[in-house]
């Protein structure tokens, strides 16, 4: 059942003329689980949009056996926190702009973002910020910010946080987290970001959140950035 609705969806946004597909296996480092490269594969077939991928990435062996099946972008998260290396080390096999570091920010008890790992069950005393200049330092070439506090809710982008962010590293930074309503996608542009990725705001819909994939179509995304 997983399968024929996840193949569904990708149906549905490649019909839509979605521009990029990341799929993130959020539990796979969590439990120490391997990419499952059947699925990605998979996927990649029936994908006409560029695909990237992260979870349960931990060595550059296999970044490469990823990038083997079609996979344009390896997006990492806890395994850079834990050995930043590893981003040097897939930068080297595949180019930057093949290197994605995905950082997760939630906040402590003194309300003060902090990058969390382990699909958010991890607090870490790394600034985001900070972090964000060591993993571009590191090789990276695309750096996605998760506001994990606003992930679902719908409510909006942390503009805060990604206009923060853009300006202090030289690489395209992706707003991810809170996205609710299609003027959420150019309130963030215009706050710095590069793009604008969303999950719940592509799902669900009215308020009772019905489940109803959609995607702008060319006029609205034109009308939006134009």
């Amino acid at each position: 059942e997983f399968r024929r609705v996840l193949f569904r969806s990708v149906k549905i946004f490649n019909d839509k003329g979605c521009d990029e597909l990341i799929l993130l296996d959020i539990s796979a480092t969590p439990a120490h689980r391997e990419p499952d490269y059947a699925l990605i594969e998979e996927i990649v077939s029936e994908s006409f949009m560029p695909v990237a991928y992260g979870g349960g990435v931990s060595s550059a062996a296999q970044a490469r056996r990823i990038f083997s099946l079609g996979v344009e972008k390896v997006v990492l998260n806890s395994n850079a926190v834990e050995n930043p290396g590893l981003v040097s080390e897939i930068s080297s096999l595949a180019g930057a702009s093949s290197t994605v570091v995905s950082v997760d920010v939630g906040r402590d008890w003194l309300r003060r973002n902090r990058v969390m790992t382990q699909c958010g069950q991890r607090k870490t005393n790394l600034e985001p910020v900070e972090w964000a200049r060591r993993a571009v330092a590191h090789g990276a070439g695309e750096i996605v910010i998760n506001s994990i506090d606003r992930d679902g809710t719908m409510e909006g982008y942390d503009l805060a946080l990604i206009n923060e962010i853009s300006r202090a590293v030289d690489v395209p930074v992706v707003a991810l987290g809170g996205a609710g309503q299609e003027s959420h996608l150019r309130q963030v542009v215009d706050a710095g970001a590069a793009a604008a990725a969303a999950g719940s705001l592509f799902v669900f819909q009215g308020p009772h959140r019905a489940v109803l994939i959609t995607y702008p179509n060319e006029d609205k995304l034109s009308t939006l950035f134009g």
